[in-house]
């Protein structure tokens, strides 16, 4: 079964669960050399979206979904891959049980601009209900973001 592997607000299994309701949650890991950033401010519904980019030195936490084939396109609208602002890629996941080749979404667009507090804070709450360490949720909290409305 295809492993979808969430960095984002997916990353949260009820919200996932709303999405593709047949994908169950497979487990955690890790995106090694690639680094957690935001862009495509002008798509994005309040500011930059989140997305990925290679970084030797960093590392992306992740959450493991098995995504039959009947969920996939679903979940391809809510993540506008049927609009080309994200588009699929194959990478490595790394998980206490060894590495698993999953695919994730990534923007179709630069990297810059900031996202708004609002979406990084559904982000780290994300993180937070997935079970990511306390570093990690803390580091998405104190990132630079757009506060709108004051």
């Amino acid at each position: 079964m295809p492993v979808y592997a969430a960095y984002a607000s997916n990353m949260d299994p009820k919200q996932m669960a709303e999405r593709a309701p047949h994908s169950p949650m497979r487990g955690t890991g890790w995106l090694v050399g690639w680094r957690l950033t935001f862009g495509g401010e002008d798509v994005g519904w309040d500011g930059a979206l989140a997305t990925i980019v290679e970084d030797p030195g960093s590392s992306v936490f992740v959450v493991l979904y098995d995504v039959p084939e009947w969920d996939e396109p679903s979940l391809d609208r809510w993540e506008g891959a049927s609009l080309g602002i994200y588009h699929k890629v194959r990478l490595r996941v790394e998980t206490l049980d060894g590495a698993v080749l999953s695919w994730l979404y990534v923007l179709d667009d630069y990297e810059g601009g900031l996202p708004s507090a609002r979406y990084l804070g559904i982000l780290a709450d994300a993180a937070e209900k997935a079970g990511a360490p306390d570093d990690y949720v803390r580091d998405l909290r104190g990132r630079p973001c757009k506060s709108l409305g004051g």
